[in-house]
């Protein structure tokens, strides 16, 4: 299967072309079981395929001359479908959370607030923490800093700073990224279901 990626971010996928689809006077074949048949007709081709009752699919367009291969389609796509759910399932899909500040938090809040990251730390995704500055507070950006070493400090055993942090702005910016990744944390929960 060919697939075209768009400049817009979008795909669009190419079905090969399979038995009367093919164009060209001669193939190059390969056989159901992987062996080479060699560069024949496109008619012997289809007549092969049909008397072993597969699929002439041309899995090569651009060689020359194009590579087809003998096979069952329905069964080859099938089994595509089954390894692109398969691989989507084992990906890890980490988000990028955000958490705002200000520099004159009250400790009651800064607690609620530290314990809403250190939640997103342990389901594996990254923090990205905002210190918004306002009127005068913009002259005392150690504020900030100060507010951000304590939060660091508080979550060093559950995360790690990924972007120290910088002015953004009028706001002082952090990314804070989990010790451990989100795969493992599901592992760990699935042997604990287990056992």
């Amino acid at each position: 299967m060919r697939v075209f990626l768009l400049k817009e971010g979008g795909v669009i996928t190419v079905e090969l072309r399979i038995n009367d689809r093919i164009r060209v006077p001669q193939v190059r074949l390969i056989g159901a079981e992987g062996e080479q048949i060699g560069i024949i007709s496109v008619e012997k081709a289809l007549e092969l395929a049909e008397q072993l009752d597969l699929d002439l699919v041309e899995v090569a367009p651009d060689s020359q001359p194009p590579v087809c291969k003998l096979m069952d389609y329905g069964k080859f796509k099938y089994e595509a479908a089954q390894k692109a759910r398969e691989a989507k399932k084992n990906q890890v899909n980490a988000q990028v959370k955000e958490m705002k500040f200000r520099p004159k938090i009250d400790d009651h809040d800064y607690e609620t607030k530290k314990g809403h990251i250190a939640r997103f730390l342990n389901a594996g995704d990254k923090v990205k923490v905002r210190i918004m500055f306002r009127g005068r507070e913009q002259s005392r950006p150690e504020m900030g800093r100060k507010l951000l070493e304590r939060l660091i400090e508080d979550l060093a055993e559950i995360g790690f700073v990924e972007s120290s942090p910088l002015l953004d702005g009028r706001d002082m910016v952090m990314v804070v990224a989990p010790l451990k990744k989100k795969s493992s944390k599901k592992t760990t929960s699935s042997d604990e279901q287990e056992g």
